[in-house]
């Protein structure tokens, strides 16, 4: 069968999408992955069949995007001090109010949907309509892959990164505008898709916001509701061109910890989470501790650093799937390799993060028992060694994040799930 493959337009999203792009292939399909031209290299580069859409991200989007990543991180966006319905657990959570899902709507997902979907749907709909795929596969917030999905008539599934809080904010969302006076109810995620498949002579669906199917590449602890329509699929990492240093391959000297605080894969100036000050006091906070500290740091943080303590080793970057195997322990900003790596190896990890999915990933976590979590504010030195302390003695700790490495590998892998595929794709 033909199968198009539309990640959001940037490197972790395509990234999450390459190893079920690769089983694909290599059962005999025809694979194209649709994109921004600037994200040709590194599809090709992955050994796949690009096709450039769209005149990709522009002088002045990259610009503005290059100057929020490089800007202090106060706080996140849209607040989340209202929104705690949205990360709780349970079938009988609270859901959302009218204003607070209009919020993250209007202040998170259109936004960010419209930057980058606009400019490859037509594109992208004239090659799904010629091309004729028998099956898209769209990452999360690709809205664009399902609107060529129903042009070409083709079956099609959303491809999650992170736990599926887009599918809870839609369900409240409905929910809160169905109890809004007739002439209130108003949809602009909706309004905006349904100008596109106007234009296209299409009708608007619920699918075109969370797919006909879902592929979940997290395990059953991680998915916060239950729904018929999700395809379960094991995480398997994708990282990019990298080389294993050699010191990954020798016996650590102490037990190994790794920490990174900034992005996997760069698209503009590194992101780091917590300040090189803060950094430093961590690292004097566990000088003492009889552990080999792996920390990934870029360049120019390094040369903030005031003492690298002998117990730490400084590096620009790591292939986390080949050194977590070597690790006991994991201190991270919360990314999509980083947070799946972890669970993949069975290493108990302390989640430091202010992303927008972070709560209901970290109640998440908590209920699975495998790691802890707290806010970048509260990650000093003390609280920072006083919980890697706890992941490294716990023995109940590393036995959770065991069984949660036993339950992710039993998870149908990307080869499997392309049988189910093939299967849904011909019904």
């Amino acid at each position: 069968m033909r199968v198009l493959i539309v990640p959001f337009p940037f490197k972790t999203h395509l990234f999450n999408m390459v190893p079920l792009a690769w089983s694909l292939q290599t059962a005999g399909h025809e694979v194209r992955v649709a994109a921004w031209p600037d994200l040709m290299d590194s599809v090709t580069g992955a050994g796949l069949t690009g096709l450039p859409v769209g005149p990709g991200e522009s002088r002045e989007v990259r610009e503005e995007r290059d100057r929020r990543k490089s800007a202090p991180r106060a706080g996140s966006s849209p607040r989340t001090d209202d929104l705690d319905p949205l990360f709780q657990l349970g079938p009988d959570r609270e859901r959302l109010g009218w204003e607070q899902v209009n919020r993250v709507f209007d202040d998170l997902v259109l936004p960010q949907a419209r930057r980058s979907n606009d400019s490859m749907m037509e594109d992208l709909v004239a090659f799904a309509r010629e091309w004729r795929p028998d099956l898209v596969l769209w990452g999360a917030k690709a809205f664009a892959g399902a609107i060529a999905a129903q042009a070409a008539g083709a079956a099609h599934a959303r491809v999650l990164y992170s736990v599926d809080v887009y599918s809870r904010m839609r369900e409240d969302f409905l929910h809160a505008r169905s109890e809004q006076p007739p002439h209130a109810r108003t949809d602009h995620l909706r309004d905006w898709l349904e100008g596109w498949t106007d234009r296209f002579g299409l009708e608007f669906s619920e699918d075109l916001v969370n797919g006909q199917f879902t592929i979940d590449p997290l395990p059953e602890a991680f998915r916060p509701d239950d729904r018929p329509t999700t395809l379960p699929m094991q995480f398997v990492p994708y990282n990019g061109p990298a080389r294993i240093p050699g010191w990954i391959t020798e016996p650590a000297p102490a037990p190994r910890v790794l920490m990174t605080f900034g992005d996997s894969v760069n698209d503009g100036p590194v992101r780091q989470l917590l300040p090189v000050e803060r950094i430093q006091e961590i690292l004097d906070s566990v000088a003492d501790l009889p552990i080999e500290l792996v920390l990934a740091l870029p360049p120019r943080s390094q040369e903030g650093l005031r003492e690298v303590p002998g117990n730490t080793r400084l590096v620009d970057s790591v292939p986390l799937s080949d050194v977590l195997p070597t690790c006991a322990a994991m201190v991270h900003h919360g990314g999509t390799w980083s947070f799946g790596c972890a669970l993949r190896h069975g290493v108990p990890q302390l989640l430091v993060s202010r992303a927008f999915d972070v709560p209901l990933k970290v109640r998440c976590l908590e209920r699975s028992g495998a790691g802890l979590a707290m806010r970048p504010a509260e990650a000093t030195g003390p609280s920072v060694r006083a919980a890697l302390v706890r992941l490294l003695e716990d023995g109940e700790v590393r036995a959770r994040a065991d069984r949660l490495r036993e339950e992710v590998l039993a998870m149908p892998s990307p080869n499997e799930l392309v049988h189910r595929l093939t299967e849904l794709a011909a019904a």
